[in-house]
């Protein structure tokens, strides 16, 4: 099991980025959509995923994809940036058909199918489609050359019972 993971290191590094930005995405709509959005919440689904992006972009660069590159800093998150948006719109495709194609809201539905239509339509699928444009297209296009950048190991710390002139 071990090898696997550490065969895939980039992958489950991007799945645990996408995991905690999944957490940040539903606290954010939630707060907002309960909250000052409430007739609104494609609005709020919107503006969740944008901070979920940015802490994404952070995570990702220095993280998840610390060794790829092949881009200057600027243009690199010129494009993270771009495909975010681009997997905005697909995150937030599904929300919006369900509200506003299907009707699935409220006085239409009880508002107990409303949320459960909004969590399946907006957090499962749209984060699903999303998650798959991006994985493909970070790996494609922002950061495409493996082992770009160096790895950097852990530092070890030196024995205390040592004098460091001896350590070396």
């Amino acid at each position: 099991m071990r090898r696997l993971l550490v065969s895939h290191r980039e992958l489950v590094r991007f799945a645990l980025v996408g995991g905690v930005c999944f957490v940040l995405t539903m606290a954010v709509n939630y707060a907002l959509k309960f909250t000052v959005l409430t007739a609104h919440p494609v609005t709020a689904q919107g503006i969740a995923v944008l901070v979920a992006t940015i802490v994404s972009y952070v995570l990702s660069s220095e993280w998840s994809f610390r060794t790829r590159g092949g881009r200057r800093r600027h243009h690199e998150a010129a494009l993270f940036f771009l495909i975010s948006g681009i997997s905005l719109g697909l995150n937030a495709l599904p929300l919006a058909i369900s509200r506003y194609v299907f009707d699935l809201r409220v006085p239409s539905v009880t508002l107990v199918t409303q949320e459960a239509a909004d969590f399946l339509s907006g957090m499962i699928i749209g984060t699903l489609l999303g998650t798959v444009f991006r994985w493909w297209a970070l790996k494609k296009w922002v950061f495409p050359e493996a082992d770009a950048r160096p790895r950097t190991r852990r530092r070890t710390r030196p024995d205390p019972g040592i004098p460091q002139d001896r350590a070396a």
